[in-house]
């Protein structure tokens, strides 16, 4: 039996004319989604970020080191997220798809929420913009509606469009990073903090529990934030890459060249990024990802503030990682483990277990039986992943054998388009790049994590990897339906 008594229902029996206590109320859900946020928190192990709420958070639950998306890039990762599904379910593998076109009947996470009782809210990023999800909402999801420049790159931004074509103006993107010397409800993320704080306050004395989804939008670019999250850091000690050629004897397919980022006012077209701009732009990660935990913290605190923490599951995650520099490659869009493995935190009323890390490979697609679980809902059908509640009581516990992720490659390549399937394990990154919709394997890559865990080289074609490349390529093939965590 686990540990999270507000989660489960308890009733007394009544006996000798007493009547039966009422069963226990249904945890509340903060759920919050942190666009392009890596493991870049300081309670996950990285000592450069200063993340004094997400650590404080951490400090009641659990940080999972070894989180990983489905497909490192915002609509396939949320809408495999939310549906419990993985793309290849969902058919969602870019960003003008949406999961009901396949899945038009499919019971959304927040949707089987609002099905077992609870009130459901969402505002900021959840979705990805313009695939809103009406049926998992009991009231409108609520979009941003603060500014992602400061004064002057706004300012920049609307010349810019005013110099394009009509039809080219939604292509256009101001300046890569910013420190405007602003207030934080200036920026989208004080807005989104705001609302959330409202609703909260709304919330207070209701008998219906709540799900609360809470999309922040940093670090996603452009790296904006309040000059005084920019001055928590030292630039020259923040990690800069030391090289920027991609893995050596990778396909030249696997690697990508940061085309979302090039897309920003200035930013170099092709080939590495000046060391100057690299420092800024690691600088400008590092300094989004602080105003966002200060706006985090801002929505805690009024969780605290209407009595609610003692009852409430909050769950933070980033909806993949992020290349910062690493082989030459910026943003996301990959199969290597930058891109794929992202923040993820976890507290639930009753932990047995606190302030603990996991090191256990937990997916994405997992997170769905896991709010169901701990907060005594029943399964929902269909769900493609498995409920890492055990974890919480015993982040130690042995786990699940793989992760499995994928992205595809568009036509360009002599091979056509392709689909690459990738697996990381306790030691290992495996990716196969198939000719899409074929199981005809074009090319290989293998990373071993326990001499190599910067991914610099691929030696799938080392013939002393043989027979570990047989048995990863066994692990892909049989898939995700035999990577079950033991009983």
């Amino acid at each position: 039996m686990r540990g999270f008594a507000p989660a489960i229902a308890v009733v007394a029996v009544a006996c000798g004319g007493m009547a039966a206590e009422p069963a226990a109320k249904k945890p509340n859900v903060l759920f919050i989604a942190v666009d392009d946020l890596k493991p870049a928190i300081f309670a996950a192990g990285d000592p450069h970020a200063k993340t004094p709420n997400i650590d404080a958070l951490a400090g009641r639950g659990t940080v999972f080191r070894r989180a990983y998306c489905q497909q490192a890039v915002c609509s396939p990762s949320r809408s495999s997220l939310l549906t419990g599904r993985r793309p290849d379910s969902t058919k969602v593998y870019d960003l003008v798809t949406h999961f009901r076109k396949t899945l038009p009947d499919v019971v959304t996470l927040p949707q089987h929420f609002k099905k077992n009782g609870y009130h459901v809210q969402g505002v900021g990023k959840i979705y990805h913009p313009g695939y809103n999800d009406e049926p998992s909402w009991s009231v409108p999801w609520e979009a941003t509606k603060g500014k992602g420049y400061g004064p002057d790159g706004q300012k920049l931004l609307v010349k810019l469009k005013a110099e394009q074509k009509k039809e080219d103006e939604s292509r256009v993107r101001g300046l890569a990073f910013e420190a405007p010397e602003v207030d934080d409800d200036t920026l989208n993320d004080g807005w989104t903090a705001n609302r959330a704080i409202d609703i909260l306050k709304n919330r207070k004395g209701k008998q219906e529990p709540f799900f609360l989804a809470v999309g922040f939008a940093k670090p996603h670019l452009p790296f904006v934030a309040p000059k005084k999250y920019w001055d928590l850091y030292d630039p020259d000690k923040l990690p800069v890459a030391m090289s920027s050629d991609p893995p050596k004897d990778a396909p030249k397919f696997g690697p990508q060249n940061g085309g979302e980022l090039r897309a920003y006012h200035q930013m170099p077209k092709s080939g590495p990024l000046p060391m100057d701009t690299q420092r800024k732009l690691v600088h400008g990660y590092y300094a989004a990802v602080s105003y966002m935990d200060a706006q985090l913290g801002r929505v805690l605190e009024a969780l605290k503030e209407q009595g609610l923490t003692e009852n409430t599951v909050v769950i933070l995650w980033g909806d993949h990682g992020w290349h910062l520099g690493d082989h030459g490659m910026w943003c996301k869009h990959t199969n290597y483990e930058q891109a794929t493995r992202a923040a993820l935190l976890m507290s639930v009323p009753g932990q047995k277990v606190t302030g603990k890390r996991c090191e256990g490979l937990v997916e994405f697609v997992d997170i769905y039986p896991t709010l169901a679980e701990v907060c005594g809902l029943p399964k929902s059908d269909g769900v493609e992943g498995h409920s890492f509640a055990p974890l919480l009581d015993d982040p130690a516990k042995k786990w699940k054998a793989a992760a499995f992720s994928q992205y595809p490659r568009a036509p360009g390549q002599p091979t056509g388009p392709l689909m690459g399937y990738a697996i990381r394990t306790d030691r290992y990154r495996y990716v196969e790049w198939r000719k899409k919709g074929t199981t005809e394997v074009v090319a290989r890559e293998l990373y071993d994590h326990t001499t190599d865990p910067a991914e610099d080289t691929n030696v799938a074609a080392d013939p002393a990897n043989k027979a570990v490349l047989e048995e990863l390529a066994r692990k892909l093939s049989d898939g995700w339906q035999k990577n079950t965590p033991p009983k």
